[in-house]
Order: structure tokens, then C-alpha cells, then sequence
């Protein structure tokens, strides 16, 4: 078996130690034979750094890397380009100045490695210079690769608005050389989480072609399910002989927790760093959200209370996909843009396309559920899932009493200043405990009698949910209305024909008290505790 290139950015490491590489030269042939600027947003550990090290390798004309791939007959290796590429990440830009300097010892490196001697004084000058020296030089026009081009800004965006100005001005300085230099260049190629609006890369360098939602270079990055069981098939082996299960049972479950990410609405791709993990591993786990914590992302939706963005088909214009402004930040296109949602349709209303997003995978669901819910409640991290694992035992059981004791310890932990005393609160609350379960949760379902506050499913299970809440009432009348709510208006006879056991759930807040009574049709569990003073 090939080594699996876990950590490896280099096309050339690839290539040349025996790493296993998903053959992308296809679609990078009609990408450098069709156009010259190009945008590609997709989310972070998705393969774009590796996708700029291919690139790099082809226009330097490194043959013997491309050796029985699909672009190894098709390119002219003859004929060679200066590159110059910028990684973000590796160049420090926490400050104007850190850019300033960072950047201007790196772009003197790079021209020395060419013979050229800089004489600029400024980062931005120094850039152009270097443009124009190697097209001179080598008489080649010369390629441009810039991968995470908005890291400085994601860095700073929790910072003053000052601070995300001075650092949003910076790097403009830099990018409108690309359109001051542009008879010098033969390609750019810029890749990047979000596309940011009133940055100077889109509004002035000869408008960039976006690919991000183009569908012939939907799965530019990650894997289709044919690569996944082409290049990955030694793998499965042993995941089978270690799993003891079948290969069909396995890529079900595979597919469920890490495919599921589309930009077009048809092709769908798995994320390739949480595959790599798997195989490695040989455990079905949570590897690409746990990478890294999404501070700022969770503490947006918080704010906005935007929980069922998580839950519920979200309807999309064109101009979601587009820009937005750092300076104010809409939930839905941050959370396409880092990963959070992604393209589950698209269909077309008077030629206008309108899309459909949803949560990709179990991966992100659970895990942007316990991050939410850690958010929401102030309740530490490292002690969710053990609480939310007792929660779902006692929800299978019918134990109303433990579930009720176990929301009592989740809401103790939240400061008196950040409870709020609307039913919408405690109802996004309970939905990310249902989700951190592993249930799919639907909020405000519609019947022909009325809106069930939330129905969640599993396999053999379905909950129909209605929660409570009022300040001043006992949560033994809350509860009684809400069970009767659901009996009178007969919410659990739409799941009635599914073959699954229906438990009907009532939840009551009135101030501090909690109230949660079960049913499951023919047993009754009624329970109802009081969170101390």
C-alpha cells in the first residue's frame, strides 16, 4: 500500500516518496489551457495548498512528477515559467508592519534563488519589481500562486475594526500589482476560505475568475466516491478486517460521516484530510472540525441565534456564494464558506438559480453541535459528550427523570446575565443537545394541525418534541399543555407508518425549575426537578 500522505503539502513529497495521490491533472489541464486568473474558495484542510504545489511543479516544468497522470501527455514540458508563490500562512501578518516585513524578506529570498537583485524599499514595489525582472530575465511570462490569500484578514477579524483595516490596506497595496503588472504574467492562480468583498483582488484585478461554485471543477478538491474506492480500496481491507463488517455496510457508513460536500448540487466530494485520518486510524471519528476551533464562527451564531441554519434546508441567492464585507458578517455565507454548509441543490426559479444548503455530513453536525452547545450553555467542551451521551441513554430508556436532572447540570452553568427568558432560547439549546446525539433534527415541523417544535429521527427512532417556556407558570401545567398539545393535535401520527418507535417528548422552563415528562404511546414517565437558587 501507498504511504498516506497525511500533513504533506508538497506535490514533489508526494510524488517522489511513494504517498498515495488522487490524480487531480485533469482538471488543472483545463484550467491552465482555458483562462489566466483564477479564485477557488473552499474550506480549510480541503487540499488547496497541495493544489498550488502541482501548479508550481507543472510550470516548472517538472516532468518526471507527472509521470502516469491524466496532464503527463498533454502539457509542453519544454517550455518553463518563473513562479513566484505566496503562502499566507507561513509569512507573518498579524500587523501592517509584520506584512511589511515578512513579506518583503521573503520576496528578496525568492529573487535571489533566481540571481535578481531587488531594489525596492517597500513589499508591494518589491513584488512588481520581481514580476518584471524574471519576465525580463528568463523571457518567460511569469505565474503567480497565492494559497490562502485571506488568512491575514480571517486572523484579525476578531480584532478593532482599526486593526482589520490597516491589515485589509496592506494587503490591497499588494494585490492591485497583479493588475499593474499584468503584461508580465502567463497565470494566477489564488485560493483562499472566503471571499471577501472591498478587497482590492476582486474589485481591481481584472476580475478574477471565481471556480468556487463552477461545476466543471466541483471536485477540483476532495474525493469522489469512484476515487475513494479506486485509490483507497487496500484501505478498506483492513478497515473491514478490523471492523468485521461488510464493504457495502462500511462505505455507508464512510459516506455518512464524511461525504456530503457539493458546489454544484450533484458531485459530491468527502473531505480528504478526515479520509486520510480514517485510513490511518481505522476508526470512524471526528478529525477535520476538531483541526481546529471555530471561536469567532460560534460565537456569531450565538449572537444571531441562528441555530436552525444547522437544522433546516437554507435557501440561497447567487449572491450568497459572492463576497461579504468583513466588517459585517452574515451567517449564512460564513458558514458556506468555511465548511459548515454546503450545496445540496440548485434548481432554477425564472432562470435565476436558487440553492439549497445544508450541513454536509454527521462529521460537522455533531461536532458544530457540541461547539454550539458549549457556546450557548458556558458548559466546558471536554465534558459534553459524556453529559450528552447520558442524555441520549436516558432518552432511550425513558428515564424523564435523568433527562431532566442532566438538563438541570447543563443550564447551571450558564451566568444568570447571559440566560435569556424566550422559549426560542431554550429551544435552540435542546436542539444541540439532539444533534451532539446524533439524531437528525428537524425544527417547526408543519402538519395538518399544527407545528411540532421538533421532531428528531434515528434508525429505529423517532421523537416528536414540544418544549415550554413561561416565567411565572408551574412546569407541571407546562407539561401537561405541552403532552396534550401533542396528543389533541395528534402530531406522531405522520411517523405512524415508518415501522419506528415513537416517543413523544414534553420539556418545560418556568424560571429556574425544568420540567420533562416521555411517552411511548402505551408507557407514561412524568418528571420534574427544580434547579436550586
Amino acid at each position: 500500500m501507498k504511504n498516506l500522505p497525511i500533513g504533506i503539502q508538497s506535490f514533489e513529497d508526494l510524488r517522489s516518496n511513494h504517498y498515495l495521490y488522487v490524480d487531480k491533472t485533469e482538471y488543472i489541464h483545463r484550467l491552465v489551457t482555458t483562462g489566466k486568473i483564477y479564485f477557488l474558495s473552499r474550506p480549510r484542510r480541503f487540499g488547496k495548498s497541495v493544489l498550488i504545489s502541482t501548479l508550481d511543479a507543472l510550470f516548472s516544468g517538472r516532468k518526471e512528477l507527472f509521470e502516469g497522470l491524466s496532464i503527463y501527455d498533454k502539457w509542453d514540458w519544454a517550455k518553463r515559467h518563473p513562479v513566484i508563490r505566496i503562502d499566507w500562512t507561513a509569512i507573518k501578518h498579524g500587523t501592517p508592519e509584520e506584512i511589511e516585513n515578512d513579506l518583503s524578506a521573503g520576496l528578496k529570498r525568492l529573487a535571489r534563488n533566481y540571481g535578481i537583485e531587488l531594489f525596492s524599499i517597500y513589499a508591494s514595489s518589491r513584488f512588481a519589481e520581481l514580476i518584471e525582472e524574471l519576465h525580463r530575465k528568463t523571457g518567460e511570462k511569469v505565474v503567480v500562486l497565492i494559497d490562502e490569500y485571506d488568512a491575514p484578514i480571517l486572523d484579525v477579524m476578531s480584532k478593532s475594526p482599526a486593526e482589520l483595516k490597516a491589515v485589509q490596506e496592506s494587503l490591497q497595496d499588494v494585490y492591485k500589482i497583479l493588475k499593474a503588472t499584468d503584461e508580465h504574467l502567463q497565470f494566477v492562480f489564488l485560493t483562499g476560505v472566503s471571499k471577501f468583498a472591498k478587497l482590492s483582488i476582486f474589485s481591481a484585478l481584472n476580475s478574477p475568475k471565481d471556480i468556487t461554485i463552477d461545476d466543471r471543477y466541483a471536485a477540483i478538491c476532495g474525493y469522489t466516491q469512484e476515487e475513494l474506492e479506486h485509490y483507497f480500496s487496500e484501505y478498506m481491507d483492513a478497515l473491514m478486517e478490523k471492523e468485521g463488517d461488510t464493504r457495502e455496510n462500511l462505505l455507508d457508513r464512510i459516506r455518512l460521516w464524511y461525504n456530503g460536500y457539493t458546489w454544484d448540487g450533484k458531485t459530491s466530494v468527502y473531505n480528504p484530510y478526515s479520509t486520510l485520518l480514517l485510513f490511518d486510524v481505522l476508526v470512524i471519528s471526528n478529525y477535520w472540525f476538531a483541526s481546529g476551533t471555530p471561536t469567532f464562527l460560534m460565537e456569531r451564531l450565538k449572537k444571531q441565534n441562528r441555530i436552525e441554519l444547522l437544522t433546516e434546508p437554507v435557501k440561497a441567492k447567487p449572491n450568497t456564494f459572492d463576497s461579504f464585507d468583513p466588517n459585517h458578517i452574515e451567517a449564512i455565507p460564513l458558514l458556506f464558506q468555511t465548511g459548515y454548509l454546503t450545496i445540496k441543490s440548485r434548481e432554477r426559479t425564472k432562470d435565476v438559480p436558487e440553492y439549497t444548503l445544508g450541513v454536509p455530513n454527521m462529521e460537522v453536525q455533531q461536532s458544530l453541535s457540541e461547539y454550539l452547545l458549549s457556546a450557548y450553555s458556558e458548559y466546558p467542551l471536554s465534558g459534553i459528550a459524556t453529559l450528552t451521551g447520558n442524555m441520549y441513554d436516558q432518552l432511550r430508556s425513558l428515564d424523564a427523570g435523568g433527562f431532566a436532572q442532566s438538563v438541570r447540570t447543563m443550564l447551571e452553568n450558564i451566568p444568570y446575565t447571559l440566560q435569556i427568558g424566550n422559549e426560542r432560547y431554550y429551544h435552540s439549546l435542546f436542539l444541540s443537545w439532539m444533534l451532539t446525539m446524533g439524531f437528525t433534527a428537524h425544527g417547526e415541523v408543519m402538519t395538518g394541525s399544527g407545528r411540532i417544535d421538533a421532531v428528531l429521527e434515528q434508525t429505529n427512532t423517532v421523537v416528536v418534541c414540544e418544549l415550554k417556556y413561561h416565567a411565572k407558570t408551574k412546569t407541571a401545567t407546562l407539561l401537561r399543555n405541552a403532552m396534550k398539545q401533542i396528543r389533541d393535535r395528534r402530531y406522531h401520527e405522520k411517523y405512524l407508518d415508518n415501522g419506528k418507535k415513537i416517543v413523544l417528548l414534553a420539556l418545560a422552563f418556568s424560571g429556574k425549575d425544568v420540567g420533562c415528562r416521555m411517552d411511548a404511546m402505551e408507557n407514561e414517565h412524568v418528571s420534574s426537578t427544580k434547579i436550586p437558587t
